[in-house]
């Protein structure tokens, strides 16, 4: 007599019964997730995953194997998804309807800013309006659905243009009749260059009347799976509700729409995750002293003899000097971005730029060129930045879209020479010395991470990498580093509120709580330097986050008990 099994109702059924297969698809199904999960599994921790026995879930992976969704690693016998799966997805793309994607986004979005939203793509050399959602208060804005745009002077159309690979964006703007629509419309094909890179570094492009007098836009790319853009979203309305301060807080919205309308047709959206504000009152010892409201402030240096503080603001870009005993500051634009400067010891300042390390003199504004190691990247550009005990500055790089494995560490000596010390990283960031000088720390925001490195401080040569801290995922990124004279390092939690104190073996010592979803750096400072001054940023914060964090792009004081390690000048 023959036994059947009794199977629960899955869904899966027709007329009561299950469909013959079902339970063998869905199995199948969930050794696809699990294998995507966790790449690199071997035959038995799959099965024991599934809850499977051995024998079937060896005939269910030889299957998918079979069909190309999984392939096997012949070194190890791992298994990983097949190229299938990236046929597959390439026809999802092929047949995506931007339109029907993007349609929840515009509404969710002109409902968040009360502006009128369109959707963009690229149409020969034009930007052409394929969808919109009106204002409810709604102004006539001259043209929609139908209506051409041009690239350079509308904010969907550098949107768009930012993410060019470099080549091609060149040949585009070579061919692109560059008109002057309004006295703010960028014409100069070099400013134009450096504007589009500004507007891919901050994820999102602003148009301050450069169409239209009295018409603004803020907009961000839609990528596809291979970061090309493929359309733009656009918040679009009056300059006299859409001022410059707006625009920016609207940046970050427009972005996250640029994400979901991806999201929609099967790519994985890069959401950008804050941690929730710390609950309990603010620190009394937590105090703003400067209210520069940066873009992105970075890189803060204490200047003893003038008793102030030189900080950068990588998107204005500018170089800020600052007071901090009465918070006044001067800012000094420069040409492209910057992210970091340190005072050089024959006067004036070492800045690291996009475009490489630079003399800068804020008297006269000139900017002349030390080393330019990365000339032929030119979608890299410079980070963070400090000066060894020797005068010799260090600095890292980075992609500008933040491509992994693009980042370099170099040193450039006082005699001029410029110097690659490692390569391989993802979002190069904070660095400092140990108070023997034996230690090098460096930072790789993009994986979490902060290296120690033996220095040989006579050679300025480093070696033998581990990891010294890895932040866990949660917890913000570590970005700006400072390290006190008991040889502990304070990091700045980029997403996560706060600065860790970790002590020379890694371990977390304190943790301070700021106000600030995004501290970005931390220097020692004050006249007996234990004044940790920490910068911070509100790029790409939500209209609703600032509210919260109404300080971002503020520089703030803690009295740390502490003593800082002095800043050295660039000695050349």
């Amino acid at each position: 007599m023959k036994r059947f099994a009794v199977v629960e109702p899955t869904g899966a059924e027709e007329g009561g019964r299950e469909i013959p297969g079902a339970q063998a698809l869905r199995r199948g199904l969930s050794l696809l997730d699990i294998v995507a999960d966790a790449p690199g599994l071997r035959f038995s921790e799959i099965a024991e995953r599934a809850g499977l026995t051995k024998a079937t879930a060896h005939r269910m992976l030889a299957t998918l194997v079979e069909a190309g969704l999984l392939r096997t690693d012949e070194r190890d016998q791992s298994y990983h998804l097949g190229f299938k799966l990236f046929e597959m997805a390439h026809r999802v793309w092929d047949q995506f309807d931007l339109r029907s994607a993007a349609e929840p986004e515009l509404e969710r979005l002109r409902d968040l800013a009360g502006e009128t939203v369109r959707l963009a793509i690229f149409d020969g050399d034009d930007v052409l309006y394929v969808d919109q959602r009106e204002a409810l208060q709604a102004v006539r804005l001259g043209n929609g659905v139908g209506a051409r745009a041009s690239a350079h002077a509308s904010g969907a159309g550098k949107a768009m243009l930012a993410h060019l690979e470099p080549l091609i964006r060149e040949q585009f703007l070579n061919r692109l009749k560059v008109q002057r629509f309004t006295p703010n419309t960028i014409t100069d094909r070099g400013a134009l260059m450096q504007h589009l890179d500004l507007t891919k570094a901050r994820g999102y492009a602003v148009s301050a009347e450069e169409q239209h007098v009295g018409v603004s836009s803020v907009a961000a790319a839609i990528l596809d799976h291979r970061a090309r853009a493929i359309g733009a979203v656009a918040i679009i309305g009056p300059s006299y509700r859409l001022g410059l301060d707006r625009l920016h807080m609207l940046g970050r919205d427009v972005m996250e729409a640029a994400r979901r309308i991806s999201g929609n047709a099967g790519q994985v959206a890069m959401s950008i995750t804050i941690n929730p504000r710390p609950l309990g009152a603010d620190r009394d010892d937590v105090v703003s002293v400067v209210p520069t409201t940066a873009f992105l402030g970075e890189g803060p240096t204490w200047m003893p003899a003038e008793r102030k503080l030189a900080l950068v603001d990588i998107l204005a870009p500018a170089i800020i000097v600052a007071d901090p005993k009465d918070g006044s500051f001067q800012t000094h634009p420069m040409p492209e971005l910057i992210g970091a400067v340190v005072p050089r010891r024959r006067g004036g300042f070492l800045a690291a730029m996009q475009t490489g390390l630079k003399a800068v003199d804020l008297e006269t504004g000139a900017v002349t060129t030390l080393a330019s190691p990365e000339s032929a990247k030119p979608g890299n550009r410079f980070n963070d930045g400090k000066c060894d005990r020797r005068g010799r500055f260090w600095a890292g790089t980075l992609a500008i879209d933040t491509t992994p494995g693009h980042g370099c560490l170099y040193r450039l000596d006082p005699d001029g020479r410029c110097t690659l010390v490692e390569s391989g990283f993802h979002i190069s960031n904070g660095l400092g010395w140990s108070p023997d000088d034996r230690t090098f720390y460096f930072t790789d925001s993009g994986v979490r991470r902060i290296y120690a490195y033996d220095f040989d401080a006579e050679e300025g040569t480093i070696s033998n990498r581990r990891t010294f801290v890895e932040v866990p995922e949660g917890s913000g990124a570590p970005d700006g580093l400072a390290v006190d004279a008991e040889g502990f390092v304070w990091s700045a939690h980029w997403d996560g509120w706060c600065i860790t104190r970790y002590d020379p073996a890694g371990r977390v010592d304190r943790v301070i709580n700021l106000p600030v979803p995004r501290p970005t750096s931390c220097a020692f400072g004050g006249p007996d330097l234990t004044t940790l001054y920490v910068t911070s940023a509100r790029i790409r914060l939500s209209v609703q986050q600032l509210a919260e964090a109404p300080l971002s792009g503020s520089v703030f004081a803690i009295q740390t008990g502490v003593k800082g390690i002095p800043e050295v000048p660039f000695a050349g």
